[in-house]
């Protein structure tokens, strides 16, 4: 056991001071680098390719400049010095990893060994480096045991709250780790304390360096726990009994790193999950790593103090040799059992609390030949009324499942015989595909596919998220935001209230029991689809379809047509869907089929709703690129299926009009202002690309409708105004059944009856620009003008 020199006091004070700063400057940093990329993404932005190449550069001189100074003031702290501007380095070097998208992980994971091992082996190579030291005499069993336990026991919280990807994602990320713990394992002190205090000193000293390298670690949000588990790593390292082979620090390092690196998907660290979802667990996780690797290293900072008093006796003579012999013995047997009792203990808390099995994303494969829907009769599709819609219906069903069937035939043979998973779709002539980036580069050649991109699929949580409920009271008249629109006065002079129409939401489920919604179902076996949970009876665990349903179609005065009926699906459970969700609701609802029928063959699409309201878009962080909805859109509208569609809320910037469906010229986009009839802030706006969206604008603050369990809530967004416009069409076509699938036609009436905004609304770009004339759905004056209709 060596003894460490001693520091000058005036050394000690400044090497305080500049760890201090270091961890301050590197934890802020990496927090304010993920908060800004967040607030990019919540704002419908790209984040930029040199975001996370510039922080970590930034973090790095920051600390570097100070760590050169450490280096440079004494021999004594000079090794301090060095090990944090080589920290520095990594931490700056292997965060400009981030710069590779997000949707590459198995590339970036890949990056992140590679540059690991570059940097360590030149660490080792450094001038700088010290000496590497003896194991002693055994080999260092038990120093290489506990450290091999304690890396095990960090580990155990991800072990049971976290799941892992895919099984090419898992590899590397245990790559990763392990090349991470050979990084920093070469960058911690050498000397061996045996007193508490300078045990401290060494793992306080062994806390920011491994800080240093957490900041580099990891994608944009895994690094966020790693910044917790990997410094109380410091002081365990340094509590570790002498000999201390040279396989245990980076065995221990590297075993809790795979925590951040296998169990968590970076890109479900998130704002956009709310609630307790990956977020929540994540921070668990690492919470949990840091108390117990606190606990640990003041366990063996104890064991490290009682081993040096017996050694003090021992050569004084007090212990007899026979009996040391004995001890050594029965701490290898120890050390032994307890890495065999640890090991058993991880794989028994991943089997039991945890989400065993592999979890990875998928791939969205577009295929080139999509269905061409001029080939339909154009009497077919001017036709009208409920017979009309449903012979236009079935024929754009039929095209659409035809077309997909022949043209996907060859690479379904081949997705077999390869053994290869995959889910086939017709609205869109795609196939989800369960594979890694070789699967990615094979399809991405083939001649029948035009492109192939990312379906996320998000990984399982240890408990569901709770349900959210409502608090607010029954709405004793009708809400204002209906009296705004006109909705009242329909049912009042012409008693239309949506009979004979049907409603379909697809978003995050509904409250089938809700007493605003429950006698409105439609009912039969082909009304509810649930491709997130298999849930065979209307649920709702966020609320959010629940309460925009409520505003089309809910009772108790909550509702613009409470006399329509509804159906469901559910395409976003969680927050974060991707294109196959989105498109497994959209077939459901041009061709509602039983539970457990196939997609392609047992579709009715006699049985389709008449009006969709879809309060949901679908990001880049989802796998969406602008155009992969655009043939549902095409295909519904070609069926007379009325698409309502949200803006989205990342206005007022002009151009904010971009994830799909919002841009899509066969949907009717709709934007939200509050009760005094200005557009929202918040909503989202047209320019460019889309110089027309959005179409209308609907009340969308404050908005007062169901949730779950019973209750009511008021809530804000375009979501909300959506559905008033889902409920005037349900209001429109239920007074003039001739209209039902003449979208056309429909649409016309609503921009002529449309009000103005009132004077003095500033408006700025896009569609809302052209809304200043006229643009607020009255709902009166679109029922009024259907009845005219011949």
């Amino acid at each position: 056991m060596t003894r460490p020199t001693r520091t000058p006091a005036g050394a000690v004070v400044t090497i305080t001071l500049i760890g201090l700063f270091t961890a301050g400057v590197t934890g802020s940093l990496s927090a304010l680098g993920w908060a800004g990329e967040q607030l990019l993404l919540v704002f419908g932005l790209a984040r930029p390719w040199w975001w996370w190449p510039a922080v970590s550069v930034v973090n790095g001189l920051l600390v570097a400049a100070p760590a050169a100074i450490a280096a440079l003031l004494s021999r004594s702290v000079r090794p301090v010095g060095l090990a944090w501007l080589a920290g520095a380095g990594a931490a700056g070097l292997l965060g400009a990893l981030r710069a590779v998208p997000p949707d590459a992980a198995e590339a970036y994971l890949a990056l992140l060994a590679a540059g690991a091992l570059i940097l360590g082996y030149a660490w080792r190579r450094s001038p700088a480096h010290p000496a590497a030291g003896d194991p002693g005499a055994g080999g260092g069993l038990a120093a290489g045991a506990a450290a091999v336990v304690a890396g095990l026991v960090v580990l155990l919280p991800w072990l049971a709250f976290g799941a892992l990807g895919g099984w090419l994602e898992t590899l590397l990320a245990a790559a990763a780790a392990a090349a991470l713990g050979w990084l920093a394992g070469g960058l911690l002190p050498r000397e061996r304390p045996s007193r508490p205090r300078d045990i401290l000193r060494h793992g306080a000293v062994g806390a920011v360096t491994l800080l240093l390298v957490a900041a580099g670690a990891g994608a944009s949000g895994a690094q966020l726990p790693m910044l917790l588990v990997l410094p109380p790593l410091g002081l365990v390292a340094a509590a570790l009994p002498d000999p201390v082979p040279r396989w245990a620090v980076p065995a221990l390092i590297g075993a809790a790193s795979f925590g951040p690196l296998g169990f968590v998907d970076p890109q479900e660290v998130t704002l956009l999950l709310t609630g307790r979802d990956v977020p929540v667990w994540t921070a668990l996780a690492a919470a949990g790593s840091l108390l117990l690797g606190l606990l640990i290293g003041a366990a063996l900072t104890g064991w490290a103090a009682a081993a040096r008093r017996r050694a003090t006796r021992a050569e004084r003579g007090r212990v007899r040799e026979g009996r040391a012999t004995r001890r050594r013995a029965l701490e290898r047997l120890v050390a032994i059992t307890a890495v065999a009792a640890a090991l058993l203990a991880a794989g028994g808390v991943h089997l039991t609390a945890g989400q065993p099995g592999l979890h990875g994303d998928r791939l969205f494969v577009v295929l080139a030949a999509q269905a061409d829907l001029s080939r339909l009769d154009p009497e077919l599709l001017a036709g009208t009324g409920q017979a009309g819609r449903d012979a236009r219906a079935t024929a754009v069903y039929q095209l659409l499942a035809d077309h997909a069937r022949t043209t996907q035939a060859d690479l379904r043979a081949e997705l077999d015989r390869l053994g290869l998973a995959y889910t086939p779709y017709y609205l869109v002539n795609a196939v989800e595909v369960t594979g890694g980036p070789a699967v990615r580069a094979w399809l991405s050649r083939r001649d029948d596919v035009d492109r192939v991109l990312p379906s996320q699929r998000l990984r399982p949580l240890p408990l569901p998220p709770p349900a959210t409920g409502g608090r607010a009271g029954l709405p004793a008249d009708p809400e204002r935001n209906i009296a705004l629109i006109g909705a009242d006065r329909v049912w009042r002079e012409w008693g239309v209230t949506g009979a004979g129409i049907v409603v379909g939401s697809a978003d995050s489920g509904v409250d089938g029991a809700h007493p605003a919604l429950a006698a409105g179902f439609r009912g039969g076996d082909d009304s509810w689809l649930d491709p997130w949970n298999g849930t065979t009876t209307p649920t709702d665990r966020i609320g959010h379809g629940t309460h925009t349903l409520g505003s089309a179609v809910g009772a108790e005065g909550i509702g613009v047509a409470p006399g329509a009926e509804w159906t469901a699906c559910v395409n976003l459970d969680r927050n974060l869907g991707n294109p196959a969700y989105y498109l497994d609701c959209l077939q459901f609802m041009l061709a509602p089929y039983p539970p457990g029928g196939d997609p392609f063959r047992d579709g009715r699409p006699v049985r389709a709703p008449h009006i969709l309201t879809n309060s949901w878009s679908c990001p880049p962080i989802e796998g969406c690129d602008r155009g992969v909805l655009r043939p549902a859109a095409e295909a519904l509208r070609a069926a007379g299926i009325y698409l309502v569609v949200a803006a989205g809320n990342t206005g007022p910037r002009c151009g904010s009009i971009t994830d799909p469906p919002a841009p899509y010229p066969d949907a009717l986009t709709v934007g939200a202002i509050d009760r005094e009839q200005r557009v929202a802030t918040f909503s989202s706006r047209g320019e460019g690309a889309n110089p027309d969206k959005p179409d209308l604008v609907a009340p969308g603050v404050g908005v007062v409708s169901a949730m779950p369990g019973g209750g009511y809530a008021a809530q804000s967004g375009t979501s909300m105004a959506t559905p008033h416009l889902a409920g005037v069409v349900a209001l429109m076509w239920s007074a003039q059944p001739a209209l039902i699938g003449d979208v056309d036609t429909t649409t016309r009436l609503l921009h002529q009856t449309a009000r103005p905004l009132p004077g003095g609304t500033e408006v700025s770009c896009g569609g809302i620009r052209a809304l200043a004339g006229s643009g607020v759905v009255d709902a009166y004056a679109a029922v009024q003008a259907a009845l005219t209709v011949d």
